[in-house]
């Protein structure tokens, strides 16, 4: 431990894993290292598939890109590292890095309900005002909100590490993660953390509340046009359009909520439930997405079909 203490403050931390499952950790590595090369593979193909068919060049497969590119970051900010701890005890994690890491995963998934809410918007457009997608959503715009959205999460984030190097930590150094978690990190510290507590749930609460709130205005009108068409048809076209997304947003909120909760007010549920969770949270949805889009949205599936069986068209002919 001397190693790891200079001039008593703690220079290095020591992350458990998942507390009371310590024996299952080998076992419990495997889905995890099955959920992330189903990351990697799932969606390398969503962007290889988009970038190389230029009929999928429009603003709704452009924020589907970015979304891959983002779960991707935000699965390999994670999930080496869970497996270093879980398959080889590669339970100590340098200061300033365990402080990167906290960073990056904040900053991704910030990041992700931002690309949440453009492709909310940008099916609100696509049905509700379609005469003037081609003119609202062009490509500069698209970039211009996925910077906005990506800037956005890195403000948000910066004050944490910055606030968290200014504590002192003397003797905690144990943290009951599977990764470098803002509250787990701040628990540590030998100093008032009220700051840093109120500013991380300060931001936790205000991205969820706008950005749901501006999804679910969105998905209200959204809904509203539909009902207004005459043609069942039409109303059932409309909405398949929008079933992927929605998908998504279950996929990435309900753990983000539960875990968000629970690690408030959950006083009575084990920390290895919260454990559990919040590493689902950040492996699932990530893995989950490419399978949601390939399925549930015909042009992605048709491609993705088309580029491992090319032939498949003349064996149905």
């Amino acid at each position: 431990m001397a190693d790891n203490i200079t001039h008593h403050f703690i220079t290095s931390f020591f992350l458990i894993g998942i507390p009371g499952l310590q024996d299952f950790h080998c076992w419990i590595g495997i889905p995890v290292c099955l959920l992330y090369a189903l990351t990697l593979l799932g969606n390398s193909i969503i962007i290889v598939t988009i970038k190389l068919d230029p009929s999928l060049h429009q603003p709704m497969y452009f924020f589907l890109c970015m979304l891959a590119m983002n779960d991707m970051a935000l699965a390999s900010s994670t999930a080496p590292k869970m497996l270093g701890i879980f398959w080889f005890d590669a339970h100590w994690f340098e200061f300033n890095i365990c402080l990167a890491q906290m960073y990056f995963i904040h900053t991704f998934c910030i990041f992700e309900s931002a690309l949440l809410v453009s492709m909310a918007f940008d099916r609100y457009v696509a049905i509700c005002i379609p005469l003037r997608y081609a003119t609202i959503l062009t490509t500069p715009m698209v970039i211009r909100i996925g910077l906005a959205g990506m800037v956005r999460a890195i403000l948000m984030v910066l004050p944490c590490p910055l606030l968290i190097k200014r504590l002192p930590y003397y003797t905690k150094y144990i943290i009951n993660h599977a990764y470098c978690e803002h509250m787990a990190i701040v628990k540590l510290a030998s100093a008032n953390t009220l700051i840093n507590r109120a500013y991380g749930i300060s931001v936790a609460l205000s991205v969820m509340t706008l950005d749901l709130g501006l999804i679910a205005t969105s998905y209200i009108k959204i809904l509203q046009a539909v009902f207004r068409l005459s043609s069942k048809n039409a109303r059932s076209k409309a909405l398949g359009t929008c079933a992927a997304h929605i998908c998504t947003i279950l996929v990435s909120y309900t753990p983000a909520l539960f875990s968000f909760l629970t690690h408030r007010i959950g006083k009575k549920v084990p920390p290895s439930v919260h454990i559990i969770f919040a590493s689902v949270y950040l492996l699932v949805p990530p893995a989950v997405n490419p399978l949601v889009y390939g399925v549930k949205t015909k042009q992605i599936r048709d491609r993705v079909l088309g580029l491992f069986f090319p032939n498949r068209k003349i064996l149905e002919n």
